[in-house]
């Protein structure tokens, strides 16, 4: 077979991927404030970006009222002239003895623009810095205050040390003796208990504290977690010999405690969630709301737009240049368009099928996954997934993420409908707040009371939605006494 080079035509269709259609996409995934910070970016890289300023449409004139505006010469105002006159009764002398002062006069710090006393934060005290303020101002000697910091720096934000006495006689070259006695020091720093190994030290050290060393509170910490755990109270009273009213006191006063002392401390930033879109009930009617508080308007700056079409004073590449800046800015404002449109019909078709659910709560919340929507608005699924990840919704009922309206059914008793899972859970939630906290429901008793109302589910599923909501088994619900 004789091997040849030739040329051929072939005609096909693939599908690319744009820079601009790419950036259509990335602006759909995007969350509120990711899309602040890329808009701001875009506009420090493209001069032809600009915000529109507020309240700039009521600024703008038609041309004729600019030019009746000119026609109408306006009267000078007369110039105002106030006169200065120095009040005869003050008393300057006082005045002067106790205003002349050193603090008043300025200095070359105060001439100085600085920031006002409202915009300055303080920064949050950690467990970590309250610990070390604590250990430096101790009237202890230089050798424990070393021993200390290290014992300190292996504090978690629980407040537990999670270093062995071991490690700690190594790395400080110190005796046990010496250790524990610095150890026994922090954990009485505020807050106390700080510093313990475990739980039950940690409860042991609060007790004793607030002189309950050697009760029966101690006792069952000591002794008897396992059994305070679970609430079997009949055998702790047993085991110590006292009534079971005794060991119900004693268990009121270790609820009491805390056993996390670390977390007052906690120095994380609380993250407030800006919904993308508002939904307001108007009689029979919702109105979608679209959020753009802080997000820039922008616009083409008209300077280069009129610079373009003056052929002869640009050069080539100058014009080239601001044609593509051009392109870029008039692509970036349709793709916002474009996402703020796309949010806007997602959410109409959420209230579409889920119209339950903004009349009446969440338990009303209809099974609903990401075909339905894409199928109503005429989208891939892909897209509506972009679209609802990290976006949130503010309705009657509070703040929601748009993928929270997307959950599994569960077929209900007569077969005729599907129950959204979320809605089972907020039942599941309604029936144990309902309960008799001396006889609380079994996982198979709850299941028995969603199948009355329609709901059919198996005891494993109730056991498995409950601990995914965090609540405890029926004998740890239990409480024996009012």
């Amino acid at each position: 077979m004789a091997l040849e080079l030739k040329q051929s035509l072939k005609i096909s269709q693939r599908l690319i991927m744009t820079p601009q259609l790419q950036q259509a996409i990335k602006f759909l995934q995007l969350s509120r404030l990711e899309l602040c910070q890329t808009i701001n970016h875009e506009m420090e890289a493209n001069p032809l970006l600009e915000e529109v300023p507020l309240g700039d449409e009521t600024e703008e004139r038609l041309p004729g009222e600019e030019r009746e505006r000119e026609s109408v010469k306006e009267e000078p105002l007369p110039e105002v002239r106030i006169k200065e006159t120095a009040r005869e009764d003050v008393d300057w002398e006082a005045y002067i003895s106790e205003y002349n002062t050193a603090w008043a006069s300025p200095s070359a710090e105060d001439t100085e623009d600085k920031p006002s006393f409202e915009n300055l934060i303080s920064p949050k005290t950690n467990l970590c810095s309250h610990l070390m303020w604590q250990l430096e101002v101790s009237d202890l000697d230089e050798l424990q205050k070393e021993i200390g910091r290290y014992i300190i720096g292996n504090i978690d934000p629980d407040g537990y040390l999670k270093a062995s006495i071991e490690n700690i006689m190594q790395a400080t070259n110190r005796s046990r003796e010496e250790i524990l006695n610095v150890l026994d020091l922090i954990h009485e720093f505020d807050p106390v208990g700080v510093g313990a190994r475990d739980t039950r030290e940690c409860l042991s050290i609060q007790l004793r504290f607030q002189g309950l060393g050697g009760s029966i509170a101690e006792k069952i910490v000591t002794d008897h977690m396992k059994q305070l755990e679970k609430k079997r109270y009949n055998q702790i009273a047993k085991s110590l010999g006292v009534s079971l009213e005794e060991v119900l006191d004693a268990v009121s006063t270790i609820a009491s405690l805390e056993p996390k002392p670390g977390r007052f401390y906690n120095d994380e930033e609380t993250i407030y969630i800006i919904p993308d879109v508002y939904v307001y009930r108007v009689g029979d009617e919702f109105v979608i709301v679209l959020n753009e508080d802080g997000l820039p308007k922008l616009r083409i700056n008209a300077f280069y737009r009129e610079m373009l079409s003056r052929k002869d004073d640009v050069s080539k590449p100058a014009r080239e240049y601001i044609r593509d800046k051009l392109n870029s800015a008039s692509w970036l404002i349709k793709s916002i368009h474009q996402r703020q449109k796309t949010i806007y019909r997602v959410t109409e078709s959420v209230i579409k099928f889920q119209k339950d659910f903004f009349r009446f709560g969440p338990v009303h919340l209809r099974p609903m996954v990401l075909r339905d929507v894409a199928e109503d608005i005429q989208m891939h699924e892909s897209t509506v997934s972009r679209v609802m990840n990290n976006k949130y919704m503010y309705a009657a009922y509070g703040i929601f993420e748009l993928k929270y309206f997307l959950n599994s059914g569960i077929q209900s008793v007569d077969g005729v409908d599907k129950v959204a899972s979320l809605s089972v859970k907020e039942s599941l939630k309604h029936i144990i707040r309902s309960e008799d906290k001396s006889r609380p429901y079994s996982d198979q008793k709850i299941a028995d009371i969603l199948k009355r109302s329609n709901i059919d589910i198996a005891r494993r599923t109730v056991a498995k939605y409950r601990e995914m909501l965090g609540i405890l088994p029926s004998n740890q619900r239990k409480k024996p006494y009012s």
